[in-house]
């Protein structure tokens, strides 16, 4: 059986049957911008509960900050917007703010609506949006040449884990995932780059920013994915780097640990379950002790 699932709008739902998960696949480059193509099997096996482990991506799967922040920067400058946005200020800007879209409208909205090449400061919400979408578009661009280029590595730990999860997922009725702010266009360009097509190809779900109206601390993202997967959400544990991040996956009823970054360790993290610098010493077992026992 197969359905399509396409970005949602008025509802945070996609119908699916009942005892059913979404397995994502992308056909091509282009079907793999504009939908989702799902095939279904059942989520109710003999081996117990379903559960699920559910990956954030920038901050998680790549230390991401700084090339994200350059682009944007890059991008600026090629736009001849009279901005730039520093260090300090984006490390602030991005804990506070999900999405690189919100981030530019919430900065534009306290700091003024820049002229650019495109025109003087923008007044109606379409020329607003078109300058946001044109911004957005050249930045990811940017940022794609830059993870081309080699110049974004894992995290230390992350590929074994993930492994260790894709592994055992049918022995432990484990559904795999990752739920990224990214675009989409980003998101799916990162991660069959960093993880490899074989790995990407695994994942039982692949939700990124655009898939959702609403963005994280929201906890949209997480609520669907539970939902499309089959999990309940008190059986799903998140792996994020941020508060914006814990925020959500507490919202959506879930359990998260942190693994901190260079830009996010001073934030309080309160409620989380674990909060480590990398996961290079976590295995499935400390995310799931009942395994362990088995």
């Amino acid at each position: 059986q197969s359905k399509v699932c396409g970005n949602l709008k008025k509802s945070n739902r996609c119908p699916q049957q009942n005892s059913s998960f979404g397995l994502l696949k992308f056909t091509n480059e282009n079907s793999a911008r504009n939908r989702l193509h799902v095939s279904m099997s059942s989520s109710s096996t003999s081996h117990g509960t379903a559960q699920a482990l559910i990956f954030d991506c920038d901050g998680v799967i790549l230390e991401s900050e700084a090339l994200h922040r350059e682009a944007y920067n890059q991008a600026f400058r090629e736009f001849d917007v009279n901005y730039h946005w520093s260090e300090e200020y984006y490390d602030e800007l991005q804990n506070q703010v999900g999405g690189g879209k919100p981030k530019m409208r919430h900065y534009f909205g306290i700091h003024g609506w820049p002229d650019s090449k495109l025109g003087t400061s923008p007044e109606s919400q379409e020329d607003r949006d078109f300058l946001i979408d044109s911004l957005q578009d050249r930045k990811t661009q940017i940022y794609q040449e830059f993870i081309a280029n080699g110049v974004a590595v894992a995290r230390p730990g992350i590929l074994e884990l993930m492994d260790s999860a894709l592994e055992q997922r049918k022995e432990r009725n484990l559904r795999v995932a990752i739920c990224s702010a990214s675009t989409k266009e980003s998101c799916l360009f990162v991660l069959k780059n960093l993880l490899g097509l074989d790995r990407f190809n695994s994942f039982d779900l692949i939700l990124a920013g655009d898939d959702v109206p609403n963005k994280k601390p929201d906890p949209m993202i997480y609520t669907v994915c539970s939902e499309r997967i089959g999990v309940d959400p008190s059986q799903c544990i998140v792996i994020e780097d941020s508060k914006i991040g814990l925020l959500a996956a507490q919202s959506a009823g879930m359990k998260c640990w942190i693994t901190y970054t260079s830009s996010t360790e001073k934030q309080d993290f309160s409620g989380a379950e674990k909060v480590l610098p990398d996961l290079s010493s976590v295995t499935l077992e400390d995310l799931f002790p009942m395994y362990s026992k088995a």
